[in-house]
């Protein structure tokens, strides 16, 4: 591979990186409105929680968190994936 291929890689790796470090932090922002809805949920008194508003905010708290953790998985691969890239280009 000659350098202005590596140059261009190093370039893509970066912009990737940082697209990855935007998604950690807006993963953080979700992880956080999840356990926000979770807390509001367990604050509830239990005649609360077992009404319709009660099980949609626990249902929405599940779905976040459930949601939240793929995404931090896919977020892990991406890291791996450029990792393998850059090993690769020899960076």
């Amino acid at each position: 591979m000659n350098k202005a291929r590596r140059t261009l890689i190093a370039s893509e790796v970066l912009a990737v990186r940082t697209a990855i470090e935007n998604l950690r932090f807006a993963l953080s922002n979700l992880q956080d409105i999840a356990n926000a809805e979770q807390e509001c949920y367990d604050n509830m008194p239990e005649g609360l929680q077992n009404s319709d508003q009660g099980e949609r905010i626990l249902d929405c708290a599940q779905a976040l968190e459930l949601n939240v953790d793929d995404m931090d998985t896919a977020i892990s691969s991406l890291d791996d994936a450029i990792d393998g890239i850059e090993e690769a280009a020899g960076q």
